[in-house]
């Protein structure tokens, strides 16, 4: 926009200038930029967009909080983790094998990274210190830095990226197989920044109920700038600003590239971030240029400068570093010939040193000391930076040099000259590792430096305090009938959820976790008794203030309801599920959520919570393809338990009755929280209300493992089949095992399948002890042992999938058909949706006399009775095909 009238504007900047010269100037000018806008807004005018800053650093040179510590010592230790990164990766690559690793990511971030080792960086060696959520590709700065602290050893450096057989390092951070050293798996771009922010989120949340005491620990979250582009990375920004975050840190390292080129080429990504960020209500900090640029900013009386600076373009200014000195010179300066005449001192050379703010150690370390002190708002540090910074022409701001694992050898001359590494000509080939004597004054430093903080990081605690949790006997209520009242499993599960939070031992880490839908899944009796958690507490009367189940915000609040964002409320349940490792306080998170929104939804965080070895329950409500009353097809779930166990450590079920859901909670409470096993869990649960029986006699067991037989059939008659259910059909299947009796003198027995899944585990692990050890005796499947004693072809129906029952085919060695739920889902009542699909009593009927056709006891006009009867033609359109 022109500048119509330049006095006036002057006697407004000077009319600013003498604001900020008072000694509350930079909070009286804020206030009256605020008041202006506001006066602006109503007089109709249009209010300008949110604010940026202009491209420059954020903390002037006058007000930078100074290093105390010893640079020249800092940048030698950094030298040597830089060197030691490139030689693992480039080692890692020097064969046949070609295992990969990434070299440039860490080249860019180093003194980010470095600057928070040496001072602020809080380790966890007397007591939790902070957490810190690493940029997966950085992976290797942080194993040089073990190595120089002698936490790696050589040969480990070796076997990066080889993690079969022990003793390698795993390609990113993955706690599974790390589970000593990281923390938190972040390499799934976007999962890191929004951890991070629940992390913070729910360390506050403790902290408010006097759970655990946090004070003075961080939540620092490194990532990159093209990271930015993934919806988790900044979906959940505004959560920390409206919640007031001061416990995070979010330092993005812009190296101007993503993987392929430039993030932001035709625009500026440091201005796009700091409007996102300011406009969220973050702390920002801004570290675009080095220490060198200042010089020249005191010498521009022109203002060219900062007008260049504002002008370049990100893909430019990529362009300055990968064609260097005399490139920039032209390009950059030339524009302006004031420009030129500013830099007519400098060398090609002096102009190609021209560092960036996030290779400067004493700007990053201003920013940090400014972001630990913030005291109301998160903070988010923007650094620019040069992807494989000291890398030269073969790496240094290429498109292509974030796939570079190697460097030719005079580019690794250079590397090593830049950074003085002692290494021969000779030697260069090899690329050698290098580590100084213990008693050097490097690793003297070093060591000094992070004993004063807390210890070496990374570091996990993978161990706790077990837990006394509640016996069957405590939750017996849950065992015994509904009697006439007809409930569902999610009203019996709520019952269950009630019951634990007042228990006297583990009442306290129960953490209910909903997304928006408390009401639905019938919690809102939960409100007034536990709250829902607020840092603000309720500054309002709600509106049902006068209901017994009103809507109760509070500071204390257990229940946590994080709005219709399932991948905020998952990521809040994870870092409930990990606080047993991170802060040394076992928790017992329960995030109930509509099954079809879960893993479907969310499947990337929920295999995160798998490396995480999280401990917790992850309840599917309104599960199955049917029992959904008038919802449709994006409701619908028919396949989160094949989901879940695509998932190593995720045990699943898929219960019926209400004590076969208290029976898999109580143990599961056992296992994961008494015994210590690492595994978490996923239950399905429905809104179905039916009448529940007593829980019989000597189940226990079947219901842990997976199945138990119901029903057993007691009838003398010529042929029987064995039918299996769960979850919402387990109770058709029984009204066809009547049917076979009554009608067709066909002995049904019944079973309950709780766990397919289970089932298949188990019997996986048979076949592979049976094929590791051939001269043993052979192991039977507990699947093929519980029907050894019971004839007849096997039919298997549930509100899944066909795949889900599929699953245990090879362990059932005789006829075996299943029915499941394939096809898109659609809104009708729950009986003519199971005829839909060919789930209901009457197609369980139909499988089970043509399974017995087809083995030869029955005549195939039985059948075809059977389906005119039912009224199954063959004119009937497969769901398939819907």
């Amino acid at each position: 926009m022109q500048d119509i009238d330049p006095t006036e504007t002057a006697e407004w900047l000077e009319a600013l200038s003498d604001v900020l010269g008072q000694a509350d100037g930079p909070d009286r000018a804020t206030f009256l930029l605020k008041t202006m806008a506001e006066r602006m807004a109503q007089s109709g005018s249009q209010v300008p967009a949110a604010i940026t800053t202009p491209f420059r650093n954020t903390i002037k040179p006058t007000d930078e909080r100074r290093m105390h510590g010893d640079l020249f010592m800092e940048r030698r230790i950094r030298s040597l983790i830089r060197w030691n990164a490139l030689a693992m990766v480039m080692r890692a690559n020097d064969n046949d094998d070609g295992l990969g690793g990434h070299i440039s990511s860490f080249s860019s971030a180093a003194t980010l990274y470095d600057i928070g080792f040496n001072y602020f960086f809080h380790g966890n060696d007397d007591s939790p210190g902070d957490l810190i959520y690493y940029q997966g590709h950085s992976a290797p700065g942080m194993y040089a830095r073990s190595y120089l602290e002698g936490r790696i050893t050589e040969e480990q450096l070796d076997n990066f990226r080889r993690e079969v057989g022990g003793n390698g390092l795993s390609s990113y951070p993955h706690p599974w197989l790390m589970p000593d050293y990281w923390q938190f798996p972040t390499v799934s771009m976007g999962l890191g920044p929004i951890q991070a922010i629940y992390q913070a989120h729910v360390m506050k949340y403790q902290q408010s109920r006097e759970l655990v005491d946090h004070s003075g620990r961080k939540v620092w979250a490194f990532l990159g700038d093209g990271e930015c582009d993934e919806p988790e990375s900044l979906g959940a920004i505004a959560l920390a600003g409206r919640e007031r975050l001061n416990n995070l840190i979010f330092v993005v390292n812009c190296n101007l590239q993503r993987l392929d080129g430039p993030v932001r080429g035709n625009g500026k990504i440091i201005q796009e971030l700091e409007g996102v960020f300011r406009g969220a209500g973050w702390n920002v900090i801004k570290v675009i240029w080095g220490r060198h640029w200042d010089i020249l900013l005191e010498k521009d009386q022109t203002g060219l400068l900062k007008k260049r600076m504002n002008e370049v373009f990100d893909g430019e200014l990529q362009n300055y570093k990968a064609n260097g000195g005399a490139y920039t010179r032209e390009h950059f300066f030339g524009k302006y010939p004031e420009l030129l005449e500013l830099v007519k001192d400098l060398s090609d050379d002096d102009i190609m040193y021209l560092n960036r703010g996030g290779h400067d150690p004493y700007k990053v370390y201003a920013a940090y000391a400014e972001a630990v002190e913030q005291t109301d708002k998160p903070t988010v540090v923007l650094a620019m930076t040069v992807k494989g910074y000291g890398m030269g022409a073969s790496g240094e701001a290429q498109n292509e040099t974030h796939s570079l694992k190697k460097l030719d050898i005079e580019s690794l001359k250079t590397f090593r000259d830049r950074f003085a590494i002692p290494v021969s000509d000779d030697e260069l080939k090899d690329v050698p590792y290098y580590r100084p004597a213990q008693d050097s004054p490097e690793l003297v430093y070093m060591r000094t430096r992070r004993e004063e903080l807390g210890g070496n990081i990374p570091s996990r605690n993978s161990d706790f305090d077990a837990l006394t949790v509640p016996s069957l006997e405590d939750l017996k209520s849950q065992l015994k009938s509904s009697g006439k009242r007809k409930i569902s499993t999610t009203m019996s599960f709520v019952r269950t959820l009630s019951t634990l939070t007042k228990d006297k031992t583990i009442g306290h880490r129960v953490v209910p976790i909903v997304p928006d839908e408390a009401r639905t899944f019938g919690m809102e009796g939960m409100f007034r008794q536990l709250g829902i958690y607020s840092s603000q507490g309720q500054r309002y009367t709600p509106h049902d203030a006068d209901q017994i189940m009103y809507y109760k915000e509070d500071k204390k609040g257990q229940i946590l309801e994080e709005g219709i964002n399932e991948a905020g409320a998952f990521s809040a349940w994870l870092a409930a599920a990990t606080s047993y490792s991170n802060h040394r306080f076992p928790m017992i998170p329960f995030y109930i959520f509509y099954s079809m929104f879960g893993f479907q939804r969310i499947m990337d965080l929920a295999w995160a919570a798998g490396d995480s070895q999280a401990r917790g329950f992850l309840m599917g409500a309104t599960a199955g393809r049917t029992t959904l009353n008038g919802e449709g097809l994006q409701h619908q779930d028919g396949h989160s338990l094949l989901m879940a166990n695509m998932i190593p450590n995720c045990v699943a079920y898929d219960p019926t009755y209400a004590y076969e859901l208290t029976v898999i909670i109580q143990n599961g409470l056992k296992r994961m929280y008494t015994e210590k096993e690492n595994c978490f869990y996923y239950i399905t649960i429905e809104n179905e209300n039916y009448v529940h029986p007593d829980m019989p006699a000597d189940c226990e067991e079947g219901i842990i493992q997976g199945m138990y037989l119901l029903e057993r059939s007691a009838g003398d008659m010529p042929h029987t089949v064995q039918l299996m259910g769960s979850g919402a059909i387990l109770r058709e299947v029984r009204e066809a095992a009547k049917l076979l009796r009554d009608n067709y003198s066909i002995n049904a027995d019944v079973w309950s399948m709780t766990s397919i899944n289970q089932l298949r585990r188990e019997g996986l692990e048979c076949e592979r002890w049976n094929l590791i050890n051939p001269e043993q005796p052979a192991k039977t499947a507990f699947v093929a042992r519980q029907l050894e004693q019971h004839m007849g072809p096997v039919i298997c129906a549930t509100d899944y999938i066909k795949s889900y029952g599929e699953q245990i085919a090879p362990f059932i060695r005789r006829q075996y058909r299943v029915l499941g739920t394939d096809g898109f889902g659609r809104s009708d009542t729950r009986a003519k949706l199971r005829y839909h699909f060919e789930v209901d009593r009457y197609f369980i009927v139909l499988a089970a006399l043509k399974s017995l056709v087809d083995e030869g006891s029955i005549d195939v006009s039985i059948a075809t009775a059977a389906a005119k009867k039912f009224g199954i033609t063959g004119d009937k359109t497969s769901p398939m095909h819907c």
